[in-house]
Protein backbone atom coordinates (compact mmCIF):
# COMPACT_ATOMS: atom_id res chain seq x y z
CA UNK A 1 0.00 0.00 0.00
CA UNK A 2 1.53 3.32 -1.02
CA UNK A 3 1.21 6.66 0.71
CA UNK A 4 0.91 9.89 -1.28
CA UNK A 5 3.99 11.55 0.17
CA UNK A 6 6.69 9.43 1.76
CA UNK A 7 8.66 10.69 4.75
CA UNK A 8 12.30 11.57 3.98
CA UNK A 9 13.54 8.47 5.86
CA UNK A 10 11.81 6.24 3.30
CA UNK A 11 13.97 7.57 0.46
CA UNK A 12 17.13 7.17 2.56
CA UNK A 13 16.34 3.50 3.19
CA UNK A 14 15.55 2.68 -0.44
CA UNK A 15 18.71 4.28 -1.85
CA UNK A 16 20.97 3.02 0.96
CA UNK A 17 22.37 -0.01 -0.90
CA UNK A 18 21.37 -2.44 1.82
CA UNK A 19 21.89 0.01 4.70
CA UNK A 20 25.45 0.87 3.60
CA UNK A 21 24.83 4.45 2.56
CA UNK A 22 28.04 6.41 2.86
CA UNK A 23 28.94 5.02 6.26
CA UNK A 24 32.48 4.07 5.21
CA UNK A 25 33.12 7.64 4.09
CA UNK A 26 31.52 9.03 7.26
CA UNK A 27 33.85 6.99 9.43
CA UNK A 28 36.95 8.41 7.76
CA UNK A 29 35.76 12.04 7.89
CA UNK A 30 37.79 13.68 10.65
CA UNK A 31 36.13 17.10 10.37
CA UNK A 32 33.24 16.12 12.64
CA UNK A 33 32.44 13.62 15.35
CA UNK A 34 29.14 12.94 13.59
CA UNK A 35 28.30 10.90 10.50
CA UNK A 36 26.69 12.37 7.38
CA UNK A 37 22.99 13.38 7.65
CA UNK A 38 21.55 10.37 5.77
CA UNK A 39 23.91 8.05 7.65
CA UNK A 40 22.42 9.25 10.96
CA UNK A 41 19.26 7.38 9.97
CA UNK A 42 21.12 4.31 8.67
CA UNK A 43 23.44 3.87 11.63
CA UNK A 44 20.36 3.02 13.75
CA UNK A 45 19.88 -0.19 11.78
CA UNK A 46 23.37 -1.17 12.92
CA UNK A 47 22.34 -0.73 16.57
CA UNK A 48 23.59 2.80 17.20
CA UNK A 49 22.26 6.30 17.81
CA UNK A 50 24.10 9.57 17.31
CA UNK A 51 23.92 11.65 20.49
CA UNK A 52 25.55 14.73 21.94
CA UNK A 53 26.03 16.02 25.47
CA UNK A 54 23.17 18.50 25.84
CA UNK A 55 24.64 19.78 29.11
CA UNK A 56 27.55 21.21 27.08
CA UNK A 57 25.76 22.54 24.00
CA UNK A 58 25.75 26.21 25.08
CA UNK A 59 29.37 26.17 26.21
CA UNK A 60 30.54 24.65 22.93
CA UNK A 61 28.36 26.93 20.80
CA UNK A 62 29.87 29.99 22.51
CA UNK A 63 33.32 28.67 21.59
CA UNK A 64 32.10 28.00 18.03
CA UNK A 65 32.83 24.31 18.46
CA UNK A 66 30.92 21.42 16.94
CA UNK A 67 28.49 19.67 19.29
CA UNK A 68 30.17 17.06 21.46
CA UNK A 69 28.98 14.13 19.38
CA UNK A 70 29.16 10.55 20.57
CA UNK A 71 27.37 7.28 19.91
CA UNK A 72 25.21 4.95 21.95
CA UNK A 73 25.48 1.29 20.96
CA UNK A 74 22.86 -1.26 21.98
CA UNK A 75 23.41 -5.01 21.78
CA UNK A 76 20.98 -7.55 20.31
CA UNK A 77 20.51 -10.16 23.04
CA UNK A 78 17.26 -12.09 22.45
CA UNK A 79 15.87 -13.10 25.84
CA UNK A 80 18.64 -11.15 27.59
CA UNK A 81 21.07 -13.94 28.58
CA UNK A 82 24.86 -13.84 28.12
CA UNK A 83 27.73 -15.93 29.46
CA UNK A 84 30.33 -14.94 32.04
CA UNK A 85 32.92 -14.62 29.25
CA UNK A 86 30.60 -12.34 27.27
CA UNK A 87 30.15 -10.20 30.39
CA UNK A 88 33.93 -9.92 30.74
CA UNK A 89 34.18 -8.76 27.13
CA UNK A 90 31.43 -6.20 27.67
CA UNK A 91 33.15 -4.98 30.84
CA UNK A 92 36.48 -4.61 29.04
CA UNK A 93 34.94 -2.74 26.10
CA UNK A 94 33.08 -0.38 28.43
CA UNK A 95 36.32 0.37 30.29
CA UNK A 96 38.28 1.05 27.11
CA UNK A 97 35.63 2.99 25.18
CA UNK A 98 32.75 5.30 26.01
CA UNK A 99 31.93 6.56 29.47
CA UNK A 100 32.68 3.29 31.26
CA UNK A 101 29.04 3.00 32.32
CA UNK A 102 26.90 0.01 31.36
CA UNK A 103 23.15 0.53 31.26
CA UNK A 104 20.52 -2.21 31.29
CA UNK A 105 17.58 -1.21 29.09
CA UNK A 106 13.87 -1.81 29.53
CA UNK A 107 14.17 -4.25 26.62
CA UNK A 108 16.49 -6.72 28.25
CA UNK A 109 19.79 -5.71 26.76
CA UNK A 110 22.65 -3.32 27.51
CA UNK A 111 23.76 0.02 26.11
CA UNK A 112 27.11 1.77 26.11
CA UNK A 113 27.10 5.56 25.85
CA UNK A 114 29.74 8.11 24.91
CA UNK A 115 31.56 6.18 22.19
CA UNK A 116 33.49 8.39 19.80
CA UNK A 117 33.27 7.75 16.07
CA UNK A 118 36.75 6.29 15.75
CA UNK A 119 35.94 3.82 18.54
CA UNK A 120 32.94 2.26 16.81
CA UNK A 121 34.77 -0.28 14.62
CA UNK A 122 37.01 -1.70 17.37
CA UNK A 123 34.00 -1.81 19.72
CA UNK A 124 31.88 -3.83 17.29
CA UNK A 125 34.81 -6.07 16.37
CA UNK A 126 35.40 -6.78 20.06
CA UNK A 127 31.76 -7.71 20.57
CA UNK A 128 31.73 -9.98 17.52
CA UNK A 129 34.72 -11.93 18.84
CA UNK A 130 32.54 -12.68 21.88
CA UNK A 131 29.61 -13.68 19.60
CA UNK A 132 27.68 -10.51 20.43
CA UNK A 133 26.32 -8.00 17.92
CA UNK A 134 24.14 -4.92 17.58
CA UNK A 135 22.47 -5.84 14.29
CA UNK A 136 18.92 -4.44 14.11
CA UNK A 137 18.99 -3.35 17.75
CA UNK A 138 17.57 -0.02 16.50
CA UNK A 139 16.01 1.15 13.21
CA UNK A 140 12.84 0.34 11.28
CA UNK A 141 13.10 -3.40 11.83
CA UNK A 142 12.26 -5.93 14.49
CA UNK A 143 14.14 -4.91 17.64
CA UNK A 144 15.51 -7.08 20.49
CA UNK A 145 12.99 -9.85 21.22
CA UNK A 146 12.29 -9.98 24.95
CA UNK A 147 11.17 -12.89 27.13
CA UNK A 148 10.18 -13.39 30.76
CA UNK A 149 13.38 -13.43 32.77
CA UNK A 150 12.86 -15.74 35.74
CA UNK A 151 13.50 -19.43 34.94
CA UNK A 152 11.85 -20.59 38.14
CA UNK A 153 8.38 -19.54 36.92
CA UNK A 154 8.17 -22.69 34.82
CA UNK A 155 10.10 -25.92 34.12
CA UNK A 156 9.44 -25.09 30.46
CA UNK A 157 11.31 -21.79 30.70
CA UNK A 158 14.16 -22.85 28.38
CA UNK A 159 11.79 -24.15 25.70
CA UNK A 160 9.86 -20.88 25.71
CA UNK A 161 12.98 -18.70 26.02
CA UNK A 162 14.34 -20.34 22.84
CA UNK A 163 11.50 -18.72 20.89
CA UNK A 164 13.08 -15.30 21.48
CA UNK A 165 16.20 -16.38 19.60
CA UNK A 166 14.26 -18.19 16.88
CA UNK A 167 12.09 -15.13 16.22
CA UNK A 168 15.07 -12.77 16.32
CA UNK A 169 16.96 -14.90 13.77
CA UNK A 170 13.87 -15.27 11.54
CA UNK A 171 13.38 -11.50 11.38
CA UNK A 172 16.98 -10.35 10.91
CA UNK A 173 17.69 -8.24 7.81
CA UNK A 174 19.49 -10.20 5.09
CA UNK A 175 21.97 -7.46 4.19
CA UNK A 176 25.60 -8.12 5.11
CA UNK A 177 26.37 -4.41 5.37
CA UNK A 178 27.00 -4.69 9.14
CA UNK A 179 30.04 -6.90 8.56
CA UNK A 180 31.20 -4.95 5.52
CA UNK A 181 31.11 -1.53 7.19
CA UNK A 182 32.35 -2.44 10.66
CA UNK A 183 34.59 -5.46 10.07
CA UNK A 184 35.88 -6.03 6.58
CA UNK A 185 36.51 -2.54 5.31
CA UNK A 186 36.69 -2.80 1.54
CA UNK A 187 35.30 -6.32 1.15
CA UNK A 188 32.18 -6.28 -1.03
CA UNK A 189 29.59 -8.95 -0.31
CA UNK A 190 27.71 -10.63 -3.14
CA UNK A 191 24.48 -8.63 -3.36
CA UNK A 192 22.50 -11.51 -4.90
CA UNK A 193 22.57 -13.26 -1.54
CA UNK A 194 21.01 -10.24 0.15
CA UNK A 195 17.57 -10.48 -1.43
CA UNK A 196 15.22 -9.84 1.50
CA UNK A 197 11.64 -11.07 1.02
CA UNK A 198 10.61 -9.69 4.42
CA UNK A 199 12.12 -6.19 4.49
CA UNK A 200 12.72 -5.75 0.72
CA UNK A 201 14.51 -2.42 0.29
CA UNK A 202 11.91 -0.45 2.31
CA UNK A 203 12.23 -2.19 5.64
CA UNK A 204 9.34 -1.42 8.01
CA UNK A 205 7.58 1.95 8.38
CA UNK A 206 8.86 2.17 11.95
CA UNK A 207 10.47 0.15 14.75
CA UNK A 208 8.85 -3.15 15.73
CA UNK A 209 8.83 -4.81 19.16
CA UNK A 210 8.04 -8.39 20.18
CA UNK A 211 7.71 -9.87 23.68
CA UNK A 212 7.21 -13.40 24.99
CA UNK A 213 5.46 -13.68 28.37
CA UNK A 214 5.33 -16.73 30.61
CA UNK A 215 2.31 -16.48 32.94
CA UNK A 216 1.89 -15.90 35.81
CA UNK A 217 4.52 -13.17 35.32
CA UNK A 218 4.14 -10.16 33.02
CA UNK A 219 7.63 -8.76 33.61
CA UNK A 220 7.88 -8.02 29.84
CA UNK A 221 4.75 -5.79 29.78
CA UNK A 222 3.55 -7.98 26.94
CA UNK A 223 0.66 -5.70 25.88
CA UNK A 224 3.03 -2.77 25.24
CA UNK A 225 4.49 -4.57 22.21
CA UNK A 226 3.63 -4.71 18.51
CA UNK A 227 3.38 -8.47 18.95
CA UNK A 228 2.89 -10.13 22.32
CA UNK A 229 3.15 -13.90 22.66
CA UNK A 230 1.66 -15.35 25.84
CA UNK A 231 2.82 -18.91 26.54
CA UNK A 232 0.02 -21.32 27.42
CA UNK A 233 1.15 -24.24 29.55
CA UNK A 234 -1.12 -27.18 30.38
CA UNK A 235 -0.19 -30.31 32.35
CA UNK A 236 3.48 -29.46 32.14
CA UNK A 237 3.52 -29.01 28.36
CA UNK A 238 3.66 -25.94 26.14
CA UNK A 239 0.38 -25.90 24.24
CA UNK A 240 1.25 -22.81 22.19
CA UNK A 241 0.83 -19.05 22.33
CA UNK A 242 -1.93 -16.49 22.49
CA UNK A 243 -1.01 -13.82 19.92
CA UNK A 244 -1.64 -10.15 20.72
CA UNK A 245 -1.10 -7.36 18.18
CA UNK A 246 -0.95 -3.59 18.10
CA UNK A 247 0.55 -2.58 21.43
CA UNK A 248 2.60 0.60 21.70
CA UNK A 249 2.91 3.44 24.20
CA UNK A 250 4.48 6.42 22.44
CA UNK A 251 2.47 9.62 22.09
CA UNK A 252 3.32 13.19 21.11
CA UNK A 253 2.40 16.17 23.29
CA UNK A 254 -0.23 18.29 21.53
CA UNK A 255 -0.96 15.72 18.82
CA UNK A 256 -4.38 14.13 19.51
CA UNK A 257 -3.89 11.66 16.66
CA UNK A 258 -1.23 9.86 18.70
CA UNK A 259 -2.13 7.58 21.60
CA UNK A 260 -1.02 4.68 23.75
CA UNK A 261 -2.62 1.34 22.95
CA UNK A 262 -2.54 -2.08 24.57
CA UNK A 263 -2.18 -5.07 22.24
CA UNK A 264 -5.32 -7.01 21.33
CA UNK A 265 -5.33 -10.81 21.52
CA UNK A 266 -6.52 -12.17 18.15
CA UNK A 267 -6.10 -15.90 18.64
CA UNK A 268 -3.89 -18.86 19.48
CA UNK A 269 -1.30 -20.96 17.63
CA UNK A 270 -0.54 -24.52 18.70
CA UNK A 271 2.72 -25.35 16.91
CA UNK A 272 6.11 -23.71 16.53
CA UNK A 273 5.73 -23.58 12.75
CA UNK A 274 2.38 -21.80 12.95
CA UNK A 275 3.60 -19.37 15.61
CA UNK A 276 6.66 -18.33 13.61
CA UNK A 277 4.65 -18.05 10.39
CA UNK A 278 2.04 -15.84 12.08
CA UNK A 279 4.73 -13.58 13.56
CA UNK A 280 6.48 -13.26 10.19
CA UNK A 281 3.32 -12.40 8.27
CA UNK A 282 2.19 -9.81 10.84
CA UNK A 283 5.39 -7.97 9.90
CA UNK A 284 4.61 -8.25 6.18
CA UNK A 285 1.16 -6.70 6.77
CA UNK A 286 2.79 -3.83 8.63
CA UNK A 287 5.35 -3.50 5.83
CA UNK A 288 2.60 -3.27 3.21
CA UNK A 289 -0.08 -1.29 5.06
CA UNK A 290 1.84 0.79 7.62
CA UNK A 291 1.93 4.58 7.33
CA UNK A 292 5.11 5.69 5.57
CA UNK A 293 4.13 9.38 5.40
CA UNK A 294 3.94 10.37 9.07
CA UNK A 295 6.38 8.58 11.36
CA UNK A 296 4.38 9.63 14.40
CA UNK A 297 1.51 7.48 13.07
CA UNK A 298 3.53 4.61 11.66
CA UNK A 299 3.60 1.97 14.38
CA UNK A 300 1.56 -1.23 14.03
CA UNK A 301 -1.07 0.03 16.50
CA UNK A 302 -2.22 2.62 13.98
CA UNK A 303 -2.26 0.04 11.17
CA UNK A 304 -4.41 -2.29 13.30
CA UNK A 305 -6.87 0.48 14.13
CA UNK A 306 -6.95 1.72 10.51
CA UNK A 307 -7.75 -1.75 9.14
CA UNK A 308 -9.81 -2.86 12.14
CA UNK A 309 -8.86 -5.85 14.30
CA UNK A 310 -11.12 -8.30 12.44
CA UNK A 311 -9.94 -7.17 9.00
CA UNK A 312 -6.34 -7.40 10.15
CA UNK A 313 -6.97 -10.92 11.44
CA UNK A 314 -8.58 -11.94 8.13
CA UNK A 315 -5.64 -10.55 6.18
CA UNK A 316 -3.25 -12.43 8.46
CA UNK A 317 -5.14 -15.72 8.09
CA UNK A 318 -5.13 -15.25 4.32
CA UNK A 319 -1.33 -14.82 4.34
CA UNK A 320 -0.56 -17.69 6.74
CA UNK A 321 -3.03 -20.12 5.16
CA UNK A 322 -4.77 -21.28 8.34
CA UNK A 323 -7.24 -19.96 10.89
CA UNK A 324 -6.08 -18.90 14.33
CA UNK A 325 -7.53 -20.92 17.17
CA UNK A 326 -9.55 -19.23 19.95
CA UNK A 327 -7.66 -17.44 22.73
CA UNK A 328 -6.67 -19.72 25.63
CA UNK A 329 -7.11 -18.90 29.30
CA UNK A 330 -4.19 -17.52 31.32
CA UNK A 331 -3.62 -15.26 34.32
CA UNK A 332 -0.96 -12.75 35.29
CA UNK A 333 -0.35 -12.36 39.02
CA UNK A 334 3.01 -10.56 39.13
CA UNK A 335 5.13 -8.11 37.17
CA UNK A 336 8.08 -7.19 39.40
CA UNK A 337 11.31 -9.12 39.48
CA UNK A 338 11.86 -11.75 42.15
CA UNK A 339 14.69 -10.22 44.17
CA UNK A 340 17.23 -12.22 46.11
CA UNK A 341 17.73 -15.98 45.83
CA UNK A 342 15.41 -18.29 43.90
CA UNK A 343 15.78 -21.96 42.99
CA UNK A 344 14.51 -23.60 39.81
CA UNK A 345 13.21 -27.15 39.22
CA UNK A 346 16.72 -28.44 38.46
CA UNK A 347 18.22 -27.25 41.73
CA UNK A 348 20.03 -24.33 40.07
CA UNK A 349 20.11 -21.01 41.93
CA UNK A 350 19.37 -17.50 40.64
CA UNK A 351 20.10 -14.21 42.38
CA UNK A 352 18.35 -11.03 41.25
CA UNK A 353 20.38 -7.88 41.75
CA UNK A 354 18.50 -4.56 41.95
CA UNK A 355 20.06 -2.08 39.49
CA UNK A 356 18.32 1.27 39.87
CA UNK A 357 17.06 2.30 36.42
CA UNK A 358 19.60 0.00 34.83
CA UNK A 359 22.65 2.12 35.69
CA UNK A 360 25.28 -0.30 36.95
CA UNK A 361 27.11 1.52 39.75
CA UNK A 362 30.92 1.28 40.07
CA UNK A 363 30.82 -1.06 43.09
CA UNK A 364 28.28 -3.29 41.31
CA UNK A 365 30.49 -3.35 38.24
CA UNK A 366 33.48 -4.44 40.34
CA UNK A 367 31.37 -7.16 41.96
CA UNK A 368 30.14 -8.45 38.61
CA UNK A 369 33.65 -8.43 37.14
CA UNK A 370 35.02 -10.48 40.01
CA UNK A 371 32.08 -12.87 39.81
CA UNK A 372 32.43 -13.31 36.05
CA UNK A 373 36.09 -14.26 36.47
CA UNK A 374 35.01 -17.16 38.69
CA UNK A 375 32.72 -18.52 35.92
CA UNK A 376 30.01 -19.44 38.45
CA UNK A 377 26.97 -17.95 36.70
CA UNK A 378 25.49 -16.53 33.57
CA UNK A 379 24.14 -12.97 33.36
CA UNK A 380 20.46 -12.29 32.63
CA UNK A 381 19.01 -8.85 31.98
CA UNK A 382 15.40 -8.22 32.95
CA UNK A 383 12.83 -5.91 31.39
CA UNK A 384 12.65 -4.14 34.76
CA UNK A 385 16.30 -3.07 34.20
CA UNK A 386 17.75 -5.49 36.73
CA UNK A 387 20.31 -8.29 36.50
CA UNK A 388 19.90 -11.96 37.41
CA UNK A 389 22.95 -14.06 38.20
CA UNK A 390 21.76 -17.39 36.84
CA UNK A 391 22.43 -21.11 36.68
CA UNK A 392 24.48 -21.19 39.87
CA UNK A 393 25.24 -24.67 41.20
CA UNK A 394 24.25 -25.30 44.82
CA UNK A 395 27.94 -26.02 45.55
CA UNK A 396 28.92 -22.55 44.27
CA UNK A 397 26.18 -20.60 46.04
CA UNK A 398 28.33 -19.89 49.11
CA UNK A 399 31.08 -18.33 46.97
CA UNK A 400 28.55 -16.00 45.38
CA UNK A 401 27.09 -15.11 48.78
CA UNK A 402 30.57 -14.21 50.03
CA UNK A 403 31.06 -11.83 47.11
CA UNK A 404 27.62 -10.30 47.71
CA UNK A 405 28.62 -9.66 51.33
CA UNK A 406 32.05 -8.32 50.34
CA UNK A 407 30.58 -5.68 48.04
CA UNK A 408 27.53 -4.95 50.27
CA UNK A 409 25.22 -5.72 47.36
CA UNK A 410 22.10 -6.29 49.46
CA UNK A 411 21.07 -2.73 50.26
CA UNK A 412 17.73 -2.12 51.94
CA UNK A 413 15.86 -0.32 49.18
CA UNK A 414 12.17 0.52 49.50
CA UNK A 415 9.61 -1.51 47.59
CA UNK A 416 8.65 1.60 45.58
CA UNK A 417 12.27 2.12 44.57
CA UNK A 418 12.44 -1.50 43.45
CA UNK A 419 9.20 -0.99 41.50
CA UNK A 420 10.49 2.10 39.69
CA UNK A 421 11.66 2.57 36.12
CA UNK A 422 13.11 5.47 34.15
CA UNK A 423 14.37 6.12 30.65
CA UNK A 424 17.83 7.60 29.95
CA UNK A 425 16.53 11.13 29.10
CA UNK A 426 18.99 14.00 29.67
CA UNK A 427 21.78 14.68 28.89
CA UNK A 428 22.13 12.29 25.92
CA UNK A 429 18.63 11.63 24.54
CA UNK A 430 17.82 14.26 21.90
CA UNK A 431 14.07 13.88 22.50
CA UNK A 432 14.08 14.47 26.27
CA UNK A 433 12.15 17.47 27.54
CA UNK A 434 12.88 16.77 31.21
CA UNK A 435 15.10 14.62 33.43
CA UNK A 436 14.26 10.99 34.23
CA UNK A 437 17.04 8.53 35.05
CA UNK A 438 19.17 11.14 36.85
CA UNK A 439 16.21 12.55 38.78
CA UNK A 440 13.77 9.76 39.71
CA UNK A 441 16.01 8.29 42.46
CA UNK A 442 16.04 11.72 44.13
CA UNK A 443 12.26 12.07 43.79
CA UNK A 444 11.63 8.60 45.24
CA UNK A 445 13.78 9.58 48.23
CA UNK A 446 11.40 12.51 48.79
CA UNK A 447 8.31 10.29 48.37
CA UNK A 448 9.51 7.61 50.81
CA UNK A 449 8.65 9.63 53.98
CA UNK A 450 5.04 9.78 52.78
CA UNK A 451 5.05 6.01 52.31
CA UNK A 452 6.27 5.56 55.89
CA UNK A 453 3.76 8.12 57.15
CA UNK A 454 0.87 6.14 55.66
CA UNK A 455 2.44 2.70 56.33
CA UNK A 456 2.73 2.01 52.61
CA UNK A 457 6.49 1.40 52.58
CA UNK A 458 5.97 -2.34 51.93
CA UNK A 459 3.44 -1.69 49.16
CA UNK A 460 4.81 -2.39 45.65
CA UNK A 461 3.37 0.78 44.10
CA UNK A 462 4.88 1.10 40.64
CA UNK A 463 6.30 4.48 39.64
CA UNK A 464 7.83 5.21 36.24
CA UNK A 465 9.25 8.38 34.73
CA UNK A 466 10.19 9.40 31.20
CA UNK A 467 11.71 12.61 29.92
CA UNK A 468 9.27 12.80 27.00
CA UNK A 469 5.98 11.23 25.87
CA UNK A 470 7.63 8.51 23.76
CA UNK A 471 7.41 6.30 26.81
CA UNK A 472 10.63 4.24 26.70
CA UNK A 473 10.30 3.65 30.45
CA UNK A 474 6.69 2.48 29.93
CA UNK A 475 5.20 5.16 32.23
CA UNK A 476 1.69 4.64 30.84
CA UNK A 477 1.61 1.17 32.42
CA UNK A 478 2.51 2.35 35.94
CA UNK A 479 0.31 3.09 38.93
CA UNK A 480 2.13 6.44 39.07
CA UNK A 481 3.40 7.67 35.70
CA UNK A 482 5.43 10.86 35.28
CA UNK A 483 5.91 12.11 31.72
CA UNK A 484 8.20 15.07 31.07
CA UNK A 485 6.67 18.15 29.44
CA UNK A 486 9.52 20.64 30.02
CA UNK A 487 12.41 21.33 32.40
CA UNK A 488 11.28 20.26 35.87
CA UNK A 489 7.66 19.64 34.78
CA UNK A 490 5.73 16.39 34.40
CA UNK A 491 2.27 15.15 33.57
CA UNK A 492 1.02 12.98 36.43
CA UNK A 493 -0.66 9.80 35.16
CA UNK A 494 -2.75 7.60 37.47
CA UNK A 495 -4.98 4.55 37.37
CA UNK A 496 -2.77 1.94 35.74
CA UNK A 497 -3.03 -1.51 37.29
CA UNK A 498 -0.17 -3.35 38.94
CA UNK A 499 0.10 -6.14 36.35
CA UNK A 500 0.27 -4.24 33.05
CA UNK A 501 -3.28 -4.98 31.91
CA UNK A 502 -4.59 -1.39 31.97
CA UNK A 503 -3.22 1.95 30.82
CA UNK A 504 -3.15 4.86 33.22
CA UNK A 505 -4.74 8.22 32.39
CA UNK A 506 -3.82 11.88 32.70
CA UNK A 507 -4.60 13.17 36.20
CA UNK A 508 -2.89 16.59 36.23
CA UNK A 509 -0.67 18.44 33.77
CA UNK A 510 2.76 20.04 34.04
CA UNK A 511 3.40 19.61 37.74
CA UNK A 512 6.60 20.73 39.47
CA UNK A 513 8.31 18.60 42.09
CA UNK A 514 6.54 20.33 45.00
CA UNK A 515 3.20 19.88 43.27
CA UNK A 516 3.89 16.20 42.60
CA UNK A 517 4.77 15.61 46.26
CA UNK A 518 1.72 17.53 47.44
CA UNK A 519 -0.61 15.54 45.16
CA UNK A 520 0.87 12.20 46.22
CA UNK A 521 0.53 13.13 49.89
CA UNK A 522 -3.19 13.78 49.33
CA UNK A 523 -3.63 10.65 47.19
CA UNK A 524 -1.93 8.33 49.67
CA UNK A 525 -4.09 9.76 52.46
CA UNK A 526 -7.24 9.11 50.40
CA UNK A 527 -6.03 5.64 49.52
CA UNK A 528 -5.55 4.37 53.07
CA UNK A 529 -8.88 5.89 54.18
CA UNK A 530 -11.07 4.87 51.24
CA UNK A 531 -9.58 1.70 49.74
CA UNK A 532 -11.47 -1.55 49.74
CA UNK A 533 -9.93 -4.87 50.77
CA UNK A 534 -6.87 -5.91 48.72
CA UNK A 535 -7.28 -2.88 46.42
CA UNK A 536 -4.00 -1.68 44.93
CA UNK A 537 -3.16 2.00 44.64
CA UNK A 538 -3.64 1.89 40.86
CA UNK A 539 -7.03 0.21 41.15
CA UNK A 540 -8.09 2.72 43.79
CA UNK A 541 -7.16 5.79 41.73
CA UNK A 542 -8.82 4.26 38.66
CA UNK A 543 -12.04 3.62 40.60
CA UNK A 544 -12.02 7.04 42.26
CA UNK A 545 -11.04 9.27 39.34
CA UNK A 546 -11.59 7.46 36.05
CA UNK A 547 -14.23 4.75 36.44
CA UNK A 548 -17.63 5.57 34.96
CA UNK A 549 -19.43 3.52 37.62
Amino acid sequence: MSNDKLSPIEAIKVKSDGLRGTLKESLTDNHTGNVRPDDEALVKFHGMYVQDDRDRRTERAEKKLDKLYSFMIRLRIPGGVISADQWLTTHAISEEYGTGTLKITTRQTIQLHGLLKHQLQPTIQGFLLAKLDSIAACGDVNRNVICSSHPQVSPLYQEIYDYADKISTLLLPKTQSYYEVWIDGEKIYERSGEADPLYQDRYLPRKFKIAVAIPPTNDVDVFANDIGLIAIIDNGKLKGFNIAIGGGLATTHGNPNTYSRLATIIGFTDTEEKTLKAVYEILTIQRDYGNRSDRKLSRLKYTVDKLGVENFKKELENRIGFELLPEQEYEFTERNDRYGWQENHEGKWFYTLFVEHGVIKPYQKEFLYELAQLQLSDFRFTCNQNLILGNIDASAKTQVEQLIAKYKIEEQDSTMRKSSMACVALPTCPLALAEAQRYLPELVTKIEPFLKKYELDQDEISIRMTGCPNGCGRPYLAEIGLVGTGPGQYNLMLGGDRLGNRLNQLYKKQLTENEILSELDILFDQYIKERIQDETFGDFTFRKYFSIN
